[in-house]
C-alpha cells in the first residue's frame, strides 16, 4: 500500500524569527504554530498520508501570498499549498519531516464577477465549488463542474488537480471550464492573466501550465471560469443494462438521439450497490428486480420542452434491442436526487466492508467493457475471494476499479496487496492505451509510477518547466515528479 515510509530525519523547528516574518505577513491571527489547531492541514481524508509543518499560514489576498512566497523563495522555505484538502493522492499534504510550511488559501473567498450576459465568473481560489455554483444559480447561469465533496473542495484545489467529475461528459475537465487565471510564481512575481476572452491567440496558453501541477508550478489565487445557461429541464433515470457491455451501447444511442444534452452517465455493478443498500441510511433499490449493472443516465437542455420524451424514446429503444431491461424515471427533483445520492454514496460505502483497494484511472470510451473484463478477471485469478467493484464515469472513460477485501479476511493482511493489485491493473490499463490517474491526480501517490508510463520526452519536457519556474524547488517539493 503507498503509504509513507517512516521518517527517522526531522527537520530541525523553523527559527523563531523567520516564523514571525511569515506571520507579519498573514498577521500573528492566521499564522497557526499550535500542533492542534495545525492538525486538520496535516492529514487527507483517507488518512493515508499525516504530515508535520512549523507553520501554517493563511493569507487573506494574492498579494499575500505573494508576499510569503518572495520571502519562501529569498530564505529556500518549501511551500505546500492547499485548498479544501480533498485530495485523493497526498499532494496537499506536507511531508513528515516537518521541513515545508502549509499556505492554505481557505481565507481567499471572495466572488469577484459575475457577468450572465459574457457567461463568466470571476472567483478566488477559496471559493468551495458548492459557493461557485451557486453564485452562478443566482444569475440563471450554472457552472457545471461537479464532484462529491463540492460543499467543502474549493476551486484552486479543482484547478490545481484538474478535476474531472460527474458533467465531464459534456461540460469537459476543470481546465476545459478557465478562460483566465491569477498565479502566484515560487518568487512571488504575480502573473495577473485573469482575462475573460474566449478568443484569445497572442502566443502560449499559460494558463495550462498551472492546472493539473497540483500546486508545483505556481499558485493559483483566483480565476475567470466559464457559464453556461442553466437548465430548465432536467431527466435521470435509473436504468438495469446486463453488461457494461450494454451500458455503452446505451451511451452511444444517448449521444445519437440527445448530443450535448447527455450530461452525466455513470456505470455501476450490482455487488456495489449491495453496499450501497446495506450501509447508506434510507437507500432502497428504485426497481423491482436485481440487475448485474446499472446505469444512472441524465439528460438537460435549456430549453424545456421534449426532454421527458426523448428520454423515454431512449429506453424503450434499449428495451427493444435488449441492452434494456427495466428502468425508473424521477418524476420529481427529490427522486432524481435520490438518484444520485445512490451514486454519490458508493465511494464512503466500500469502508464498511473492510480495506478497499483504489485505483482512479481511464481507456477510451469504447475500451471500458474488455477493460473491466480483462481487469475483474486478473484479479479473481491473483486473490479469487476479492471482491472488483468497478464503477465510474462510463461517459468519459474515468472507471473507478476498486477491489474490496474479501469477506472474513483481516484488513491489514489485505493492503498488504496493494503493490500487487496495483500493478496488475495498471499493466491492464496501458495496454489499452489508458490512464493511471483520470482526475485525482499524481500528488505523492503515484509520484513514482508515473515515469513507467510517461513518454521520456514529457517527463522531460516536465522537470525542465519545474526548473525554470521554481528554480529553488520550494513549490510542493516531493509531489509529482
Amino acid at each position: 500500500m503507498p503509504l509513507p515510509k517512516p521518517v527517522t530525519a526531522l527537520a530541525p523547528p523553523m527559527p523563531a524569527p523567520l516564523i514571525e516574518r511569515f506571520a507579519a505577513i498573514v498577521g500573528p491571527r492566521y499564522a497557526i504554530t499550535d500542533p492542534g489547531d495545525q492538525a486538520p492541514y496535516l492529514r487527507d481524508d483517507r488518512s493515508l498520508y499525516h504530515g508535520r509543518t512549523s507553520l501554517v499560514v493563511r493569507p487573506g489576498s494574492t498579494e499575500e501570498v505573494a508576499a510569503v512566497m518572495a520571502l519562501a523563495h529569498e530564505t529556500g522555505t518549501p511551500v505546500v499549498p492547499q485548498g479544501g484538502a480533498t485530495g485523493l493522492v497526498g499532494g496537499h499534504v506536507p511531508h513528515e519531516t516537518g521541513a515545508e510550511i502549509v499556505l492554505s488559501l481557505n481565507r481567499m473567498t471572495a466572488v469577484r464577477a459575475v457577468d450572465p450576459a459574457g457567461n463568466t465568473m470571476t472567483v478566488d481560489a477559496g471559493v468551495t465549488l458548492q459557493q461557485a455554483q451557486d453564485a452562478a444559480g443566482e444569475v440563471g447561469r450554472l457552472f457545471p463542474l461537479n464532484i462529491g465533496s463540492k460543499g467543502s473542495c474549493t476551486i484552486g484545489g479543482n484547478l490545481s488537480t484538474n478535476a474531472g467529475g460527474t458533467q465531464a461528459v459534456a461540460y469537459g475537465m476543470a481546465r476545459d471550464l478557465v478562460l483566465g487565471l491569477e498565479v502566484v510564481l515560487a518568487d512571488g512575481r504575480i502573473w495577473h492573466g485573469l482575462r475573460t476572452l474566449k478568443k484569445d491567440n497572442t502566443g502560449y496558453d499559460l494558463k495550462h501550465l498551472f492546472m493539473g501541477a497540483e500546486g508545483t508550478l505556481g499558485i493559483i489565487t483566483a480565476a475567470v471560469l466559464k457559464l453556461y445557461p442553466a437548465p430548465r429541464a432536467i431527466e435521470a433515470a435509473w436504468v438495469a443494462v446486463p453488461s457494461p457491455e450494454a451500458g455503452l451501447a446505451l451511451l452511444n444511442a444517448a449521444q445519437e438521439r440527445a448530443g450535448p444534452s447527455v450530461t452525466g452517465f455513470e456505470l455501476m455493478p450490482r455487488n456495489l450497490f449491495d453496499f450501497v443498500l446495506r450501509h447508506l441510511s434510507g437507500a432502497r433499490d428504485p426497481l423491482a428486480e436485481p440487475s448485474p449493472w446499472y446505469c444512472l443516465m441524465e439528460l438537460s437542455t435549456a430549453s424545456a420542452a421534449g426532454l421527458r420524451e426523448t428520454l423515454e424514446e431512449i429506453l424503450a429503444a434499449g428495451y427493444e434491442e435488449g441492452i434494456v431491461t427495466d428502468a425508473a424515471l424521477a418524476d420529481t427533483i427529490d427522486q432524481r436526487n435520490a438518484f444520485w445520492r445512490l451514486r454519490e454514496g458508493m465511494s464512503e460505502v466500500q469502508k464498511m466492508e473492510g480495506g478497499s483497494i483504489k485505483h482512479d484511472v481511464s481507456v477510451p470510451v469504447a475500451a471500458v467493457p474488455d477493460f473491466i473484463a480483462a481487469a475483474v478477471a486478473a484479479c479473481l485469478a491473483y486473490m479469487p475471494d476479492c471482491r472488483p467493484v468497478p464503477f465510474g464515469h462510463l461517459g468519459d472513460g474515468n472507471i473507478h476499479f476498486n477491489i474490496s477485501q474479501p469477506v472474513g479476511m483481516d484488513k491489514a493482511a489485505f493492503l498488504e496487496h496493494w503493490d500487487a493489485v496495483q500493478t496488475i491493473v495498471h499493466d491492464i490499463v496501458g495496454t489499452f492505451g489508458g490512464s493511471i490517474s483520470a482526475e485525482h491526480g499524481i500528488g505523492r501517490m503515484k509520484r513514482d509510477l508515473l515515469p513507467a508510463v510517461k513518454d521520456p520526452v514529457a517527463m522531460d519536457i516536465m522537470r525542465q518547466m519545474k526548473a525554470v519556474l521554481d528554480p529553488r524547488g520550494i513549490l510542493n517539493p516531493g509531489k509529482v515528479l
